[in-house]
């Protein structure tokens, strides 16, 4: 019924509203419009992070019957969010402290044995659901990824530093390093009879091959460009997005991963220019624009996924497997790593969100198989969902529980309201 009245609505508008650019421009326009406040308004009056609010506003559009995105994701859409999902991987790339695994290489133990326990649990338990293989293994591929996009934002938003936090950054970089490779090398393999291990291997060594390539290139056009104009440039700024909105293009064409060869590029350009560079106000400023946007269209497409008791119950054990798993593997591997078990437990928390990069690996899965896509959707569109909103909420009390957080956590206005009454 509530869609039937939104599409009436739209509708009438569409006959009344002739924008030059076009009704959905409007209408995206007012929904980052909404999303921007209400972010502003969650983390000031409820103390939580802007990507809470983003989240619910994208929920509420999703769930009254917006039908501004086509899923599975294709064309502008699918393009915005790889260009988001690149601009947050590329930074996080160029923070990844390559020398400190030669000094501590349990931290890659760490990641390797977190990531291969979330994939076996989840699909153990989705198997012993009755749940088809072919299902349950792009699920449990997704679900080995814990979104840098919330967790940075969420570190931002409670202004958090410690060993925690870049410990948590570091290894949510590394699973989705892993799970990129493998989810787009394996959704062109779904519908295949079973293979042997070199039919396997190969079309992850062409991802993979190819995203190193058009990383590489990227690098080294940055590297080139660093030695002439200064970092704290306008114009620096705006040929550090081009030139990663042209490999996301130019990947994504060749067949490999946009998201990884942001990756790459950010982690080889870290090589090349090893001194600190700080990313200029003005990228900040475009990029939290498409971070916004990437979160709101992950909950608006969420959102629009057929909610169900009997899918209810496979979502949250799911969802359980993989805090559990998360968490155990971290743990398991700590000693040697230089962390507490306190810090261990702190760290597994903070890798619970879910986000765009799980979106897009769905959506390659779907788009490959729209036979199976059907049932893939069923359970991880609520499960993405979900773990946005509250893997931002576990994220936020991990980094406060760890006490690496300068910002107290306490609603703004009610921090306001006492300082008054003193």
């Amino acid at each position: 019924m509530s869609s039937f009245i939104t599409n009436d609505l739209l509708g009438f508008w569409s006959e009344w509203l002739r924008p030059s650019a076009g009704l959905p421009t409007v209408l995206w326009s007012l929904l980052l419009a909404a999303a921007a406040a209400a972010g502003h308004l969650v983390q000031r009056y409820a103390g939580m992070p802007k990507v809470v609010g983003y989240s619910m506003v994208g929920t509420v559009v999703g769930l009254a019957g917006f039908e501004g995105v086509m899923w599975p994701l294709q064309g502008i859409s699918l393009f915005l969010l790889e260009l988001g999902v690149a601009i947050v991987l590329f930074e996080a790339g160029g923070r990844l402290p390559l020398r400190w695994f030669r000094h501590n290489p349990m931290v890659l133990v760490q990641s390797l044995l977190e990531a291969t326990l979330t994939y076996f649990f989840v699909f153990w338990v989705l198997h012993w659901m009755d749940v088809p293989d072919p299902v349950a293994n792009p699920i449990a591929l997704m679900a080995v990824v814990a979104s840098p996009a919330v967790l940075s934002r969420v570190v931002i938003d409670t202004r958090g530093s410690g060993p925690v936090t870049e410990r948590a950054l570091t290894l949510a970089t590394l699973n989705t390093f892993y799970a990129l490779t493998l989810g787009y090398a394996q959704a062109g393999l779904i519908e295949r009879a079973p293979l042997g291990l070199f039919q396997k291997l190969y079309p992850v060594a062409v991802v993979l091959g190819l995203s190193f390539v058009v990383g590489a290139l990227m690098a080294l056009s940055l590297r080139s460009a660093l030695r002439v104009m200064s970092p704290t440039s306008e114009n620096t700024s705006i040929l550090l997005l081009a030139i990663i909105a042209a490999g996301a293009a130019l990947a994504a064409h060749l067949g490999g991963s946009a998201p990884l060869a942001a990756l790459i590029g950010g982690v080889l350009l870290k090589a090349l220019h090893p001194k600190p560079w700080v990313w200029p106000r003005q990228l900040g400023t475009a990029a939290s624009l498409l971070t916004m946007l990437m979160f709101v269209l992950v909950s608006v497409v969420a959102a629009q996924a057929d909610w169900s008791l009997p899918i209810a119950s496979v979502v949250l054990a799911v969802i359980a497997v993989r805090t559990v798993a998360k968490i155990a593997g971290v743990a398991i591997a700590n000693p040697g790593s230089g962390a507490s078990w306190r810090q261990a437990l702190w760290v597994g928390c903070a890798m619970a969100p879910l986000s765009s990069i799980a979106l897009l690996i769905t959506s390659g899965f779907v788009t490959a198989s729209p036979l199976l896509g059907a049932m893939i959707t069923q359970i991880a569109l609520p499960a993405i969902l979900l773990m946005e909103v509250l893997g931002a909420v576990l994220a936020t009390v991990a980094i406060h529980g760890a006490g690496e957080s300068s910002r107290p956590w306490m609603p703004e206005a009610f921090s306001i309201t006492e300082e008054t009454q003193r």
